[in-house]
């Protein structure tokens, strides 16, 4: 059957090629209903993403709608399923990128911020410079605990995790928590 004739087709003749093996039937599924996903698609918001990353999410919801369809008696039309199956699809990545579970990845801050990232063209500058480090060090010193302010300290250095456990004598969780934890007072002290 060729691509023109199948457009003619039923949607349970093709899914019945789909489900055979025909990509070309599967195709022409999807393009029969990107309309219905891209109309889905718009009713929603994707925090930290685009239009479409939701119209590829309905689409990938499409396309499991295609696989998962079975035809029983009395059942829904295949256009019912394949809109549960994209707007669930789509509820889920919206509900997935609202949750909170992922925010310290996205809220990443640096320990010494942006103006430490270069290095210092001039003398006096590499003075003024040595001279803030050191304030700065100063002022974690009296906020960090002392495990806290060897962890940090080896961290800015360049430390890995693993390097800064075998040093300490402590786990990675450790290690870890307390980077966390510093990272979250040091912040208080740089607002100030």
């Amino acid at each position: 059957m060729s691509g023109t004739d199948k457009n003619n087709c039923t949607d349970e003749e093709l899914l019945a090629l789909s489900h055979a093996g025909d990509g070309k039937a599967t195709e022409t599924l999807l393009e029969r209903y990107s309309d219905l996903v891209r109309h889905l698609s718009r009713r929603y918001f994707l925090v930290g993403g685009e239009t479409e990353d939701l119209l590829q999410e309905g689409m990938i919801g499409l396309y499991q709608a295609v696989s998962d369809y079975r035809e029983k008696g009395g059942g829904s039309a295949f256009k019912t399923f394949a809109y549960l199956c994209v707007s669930r699809r789509i509820i889920d990545a919206v509900k997935a990128s609202s949750r909170k579970k992922n925010e310290p990845l996205n809220t990443y801050v640096s320990i010494l911020g942006d103006e430490w990232a270069t290095s210092a063209q001039s003398p006096e500058e590499q003075m003024i410079l040595m001279d803030e480090q050191r304030e700065f060090k100063q002022k974690m010193s009296r906020v960090l605990s002392d495990f806290e302010f060897k962890v940090v300290v080896s961290y800015m250095e360049g430390m890995t995790c693993a390097e800064i456990c075998a040093a300490c004598g402590k786990s990675a969780k450790s290690v870890d928590n307390a980077i966390q934890r510093s990272k979250k007072k040091l912040l208080e002290v740089l607002k100030k």
